[in-house]
């Protein structure tokens, strides 16, 4: 495993090396067709003397051109191909069971779109007067029944809020590949099935959770949300674009060589792990 993932960057490297040669190739023959272009404009004379010449050069560069563009096109396809073999290679057994799982949440769940019944240890994180305020907003929604043997929770989008019946109804923008259709889908779920995220541009309401607290968090690279545990120290990370995050180790997202690989998860990614929760 080793030795071909060493050839893949080896060769990785080398068309990189490729591209950047065609490149400043591109801009030598660029170069001299502006000399050409400006020599036109300034003498115009000497162009009537040697138009044919003047020409046929022209027309040899152009075409060298066109040929190095073509040649970077087919290098910069190789080289994306490449580099996404890499990443999946990269990805360990736990990261590809964790990203299948959420392409494939829907399917599971078929049929399970109008869930009326409560858990009371979640209702209380929504008051009725405030659901209204959160459409537009993405939550975190539990879509399995209340019986089920595990909780499968999902990032969705809040469309609207019934105020009679007490229910939200939201759009799964990210509904996987085995979704009928290939659509988008809707639920209409109670409010005891549903965490608001804290607000994204606002960290500094962003809950000090400290080491070894059990949370909610989005995967990353998912919209599907799994049990972790706090493991840093401090009360939040700050990582590109200074966004705070937490460090987390998730559940069953064990290497191969057994270890918990810990993953920085955004601020606004993460809720308290309800009470109760199975997975």
């Amino acid at each position: 495993m080793a030795t071909t993932t060493t050839i893949d960057v080896n060769g990785l490297l080398g068309n990189a090396k490729e591209l950047d040669r065609l490149r400043k190739e591109q801009e030598e023959v660029v170069i001299e067709i502006n000399k050409i272009h400006k020599k036109c404009q300034s003498t115009p004379e000497m162009v009537d003397k040697s138009a044919e010449n003047m020409l046929f050069k022209l027309r040899s560069l152009y075409v060298q051109v066109k040929e190095l563009s073509e040649n970077e096109v087919s290098v910069s396809n190789l080289l994306m191909a490449q580099l996404e073999t890499l990443l999946q290679s990269g990805l360990s057994a736990a990261q590809r069971k964790k990203m299948e799982s959420n392409g494939q949440r829907t399917k599971r769940v078929k049929g399970d779109s109008d869930i009326s019944r409560h858990s009371p240890a979640i209702s209380l994180r929504i008051q009725p007067e405030a659901a209204a305020s959160l459409k537009g907003e993405q939550v975190a929604a539990r879509v399995t029944l209340d019986d089920a043997e595990k909780e499968e929770w999902i990032v969705v989008k809040v469309i609207n809020f019934d105020k009679e019946a007490k229910q939200f109804e939201l759009l799964d923008e990210d509904p996987g590949e085995d979704e009928d259709g290939g659509g988008q889908r809707t639920y209409k779920l109670p409010m005891s099935r549903i965490i608001r995220f804290p607000k994204r541009n606002d960290p500094s309401n962003a809950p000090d959770y400290p080491t070894g607290k059990h949370v909610l968090a989005v995967y990353p690279s998912t919209t599907a949300l799994y049990k972790a545990t706090v493991v840093n120290p401090h009360r939040k990370v700050t990582i590109r674009s200074s966004t705070l995050c937490y460090l987390l180790e998730f559940a069953d997202d064990e290497e191969d060589d057994g270890s918990l690989p810990q993953r920085p998860v955004p601020f606004y990614k993460v809720v308290l792990l309800p009470e109760g929760h199975r997975q």
